[in-house]
């Protein structure tokens, strides 16, 4: 149930007579409320239009007459900045068009908005956005470990490029998929440890700056588990990745501490480099070529166990995109350079204020206003 300072309207339902002698109780010395049940409407029009004029008084004394004026931050927009911010809301976070966006303004909201207006708003918003996401681009490459990501986009920017920590996820937007798309993201030179999966990109980063993906682990070992020539070698992977993974729950749950966990990992480190070595030289060439590029890549298998911040697999980042990719799916792309930032910008500000548990609306409302006024503003980073 909503809290009480949350609840509009109060409405009492008391008997009119006693039931037991049928005496009035009209001023009854004792009342309570014995059950309590809300119910939540929305009003045929939900957005409030407020009409300003600008006044003209004649003078008493010279009869002169004198013009009021309307504030320049009110005449800049017929929409106000958190019905902008709602606007931006509908068709970025629910994955619809920007028409479908007009036909909830409208039909449920009771704003009867352009489809003009609607895309207006929206880059009105991406340049509110402009230093949030700058300054976050910054606290992202500076981070220690982050997870990074990249999907595919349609139109102006071919990839979606995420990268996030616990409580900042940015985003970037890019014609291509390669080492300076990567480092427009992160920066050059690329700082602190990055957890992805191994897409050719990333190896061009030292291999102690990298922590591979035992997810995406698992899979190629399932893979190869359903090929007779190296179902063994699969099988056996398997089983060492869920090995990984339960003492990591374990981790997590603060049933052992990091000491403990790197102190158990020397065993499975020392099976699961058996196993690759015993890969790399079986007759199975698929098999061989996954487990002589793991052999390589080594290192990067364990630096969950050593640097904070860093989990076993990359879903953290797959989780930060994936409304990203349903609003794609949704979608026809981006078809130029501006709706390529309001994707990026609204993405890094969305998918932060839910990591921090802040709202969206608020927080697009308070840069609306900040933008319109000439402030400064509000930061997407945690305090």
């Amino acid at each position: 149930m909503a809290p009480a300072e949350q609840v509009d309207e109060i409405v009492a339902h008391a008997s009119a007579q006693c039931r037991q002698c049928g005496a009035s109780l009209e001023g009854a010395m004792e009342s309570s409320a014995a059950q309590r049940h809300q119910v939540m409407e929305l009003p045929r029009r939900a957005v409030k239009v407020t009409e300003h004029q600008a006044i003209v008084c004649r003078c008493g004394v010279c009869g002169a007459s004198n013009r009021g004026s309307i504030p320049r931050s009110i005449l800049c927009s017929v929409v106000g900045p958190r019905l902008t911010g709602a606007i931006s809301f509908a068709s970025a976070r629910m994955h619809g068009s920007r028409r479908a966006a007009e036909e909830f303004l409208s039909q449920v909201l009771g704003a009867p908005l352009s489809l003009g207006s609607v895309m207006a708003k929206e880059q009105e918003l991406s340049a509110a956005l402009a230093q949030p996401h700058r300054q976050a681009k910054e606290a992202i490459a500076q981070a220690p470990a982050k997870n990074v990501d990249e999907t595919g986009w349609k139109r102006a920017g071919r990839f979606l490029w995420a990268a996030a920590t616990r409580t900042l996820a940015v985003f970037h937007l890019d014609p291509c998929r390669n080492r300076d798309a990567m480092r427009q993201l992160l920066g050059e030179p690329v700082q602190g440890t990055v957890c992805s999966d191994r897409f050719s990109v990333y190896g061009k980063l030292p291999l102690e700056q990298r922590a591979l993906c035992w997810a995406h682990l698992k899979r190629d070992f399932k893979q190869l588990s359903e090929r007779a020539a190296c179902a063994a070698i699969g099988r056996a992977g398997e089983a060492l990745c869920g090995k990984v993974h339960r003492l990591w729950r374990k981790f997590l749950a603060a049933a052992i501490d990091r000491p403990t966990l790197q102190r158990r990992v020397k065993r499975l480190r020392g099976q699961m480099r058996t196993l690759l070595k015993r890969g790399r030289d079986s007759a199975c060439k698929k098999a061989a070529g996954f487990c002589r590029e793991l052999l390589r890549l080594e290192p990067a298998l364990w630096t969950f166990t050593r640097v904070e911040g860093i989990e076993p697999t990359n879903n953290h980042a797959e989780r930060m995109l994936r409304p990203a990719v349903m609003w794609r799916k949704q979608s026809l792309g981006s078809h130029s350079l501006s709706g390529c930032r309001f994707v990026e910008r609204t993405m890094t500000a969305l998918q932060t204020l839910k990591l921090q548990g802040r709202s969206a609306i608020d927080y697009f409302e308070q840069a609306i206003h900040a933008f319109r006024h000439g402030l400064s503003p509000p930061s997407l980073l945690a305090a």
